[in-house]
């Protein structure tokens, strides 16, 4: 038994240290995609001007300035709380219910006019409507993220539930699997598909109506600061901050959700090769 567990943990990290090298490598992808960016908007600045979009460079040195300020940390570090808690919110609620729905048709053809309302309502009337009740407060900003976000993460859920393999359930269940058992290791881990995708774009509209909420608010954080920009035709300032915001989002992305979607999504990558994938 001993020996057993001796050989098993050397080979579980040797697998992490595999997935850990291989998220790495991958990473070059996303890093040609920024620099292909970095071109097109250095060639924006080139053909219009500093006025209307200042250079990669003026909005880096603008990022330097503010890395060096307090008071910029203290606002990039309320708007990266008021979306990690609101992302936490719409991905309980959207995961508990969407699988919920997918378990039962009823149920999800009664949320499907419900999704449709949620979805054409435009983030702007929320956070307007928000602000009526909340003013320019937290729960402003959260109840936005919320009921944004929300029918995201729920179709998501509810639809990886819907296209499961029912064969393997029920393989599952020949074996002497019960119930719980079933959906922790069968279909839950089907769901991921679907469910990952949509908690990934959860995640960019908690960000992107949290800056919105903040802006149209007045309730501080990176929005706040945006605004300041915008009355001092600070373009590079500007720019400055929706960088720092975008950074945010990507920090929170890699070293949150692609992390666990490594973990769970072990099964589905364990005949592909090593490297770049198809």
């Amino acid at each position: 038994m001993r020996a057993r567990t001796a050989s098993f943990i050397p080979r579980r990290l040797a697998d992490r240290a595999g997935r850990l090298l291989e998220f790495v490598w991958s990473a070059w992808s996303g890093l040609a995609a920024l620099f292909l960016l970095a071109a097109v908007w250095q060639a924006g600045h080139e053909a219009y001007g500093p006025f209307i979009l200042s250079s990669p460079q003026d909005t880096l040195a603008a990022v330097w300035h503010l890395a060096g300020d307090r008071k910029a940390w203290s606002l990039a570090a309320l708007t990266l709380q008021r979306s990690v808690t609101g992302f936490a919110l719409v991905s309980a609620m959207g995961i508990l219910l969407g699988l919920a729905a997918g378990y039962s048709p009823a149920t999800m053809r009664i949320a499907a006019p419900l999704i449709t309302v949620l979805t054409g309502v435009p983030p702007i009337a929320w956070i307007v409507l928000a602000m009526i009740w909340f003013g320019g407060s937290d729960a402003t900003v959260r109840t936005v993220i919320v009921v944004t976000a929300l029918p995201v993460v729920f179709l998501g859920a509810a639809q990886g539930v819907a296209i499961r393999d029912r064969n393997l359930d029920r393989m599952a269940k020949a074996f002497g699997a019960g119930p719980v058992r079933r959906f922790l290791a069968v279909g839950l881990r089907q769901t991921t598909a679907t469910l990952f995708p949509a908690l990934t774009l959860a995640l960019g509209t908690a960000f992107k109506v949290a800056v919105m909420a903040e802006l149209l608010a007045n309730a501080g954080g990176i929005g706040g600061a945006l605004a300041n920009a915008r009355v001092n035709l600070d373009i590079a300032s500007a720019l400055a901050w929706v960088l720092i915001a975008v950074s945010l989002l990507i920090a929170v992305e890699y070293a949150l959700v692609q992390p666990v979607k490594g973990e769970v999504d072990r099964w589905r990558r364990a005949a592909q090769p090593w490297g770049v994938k198809r």
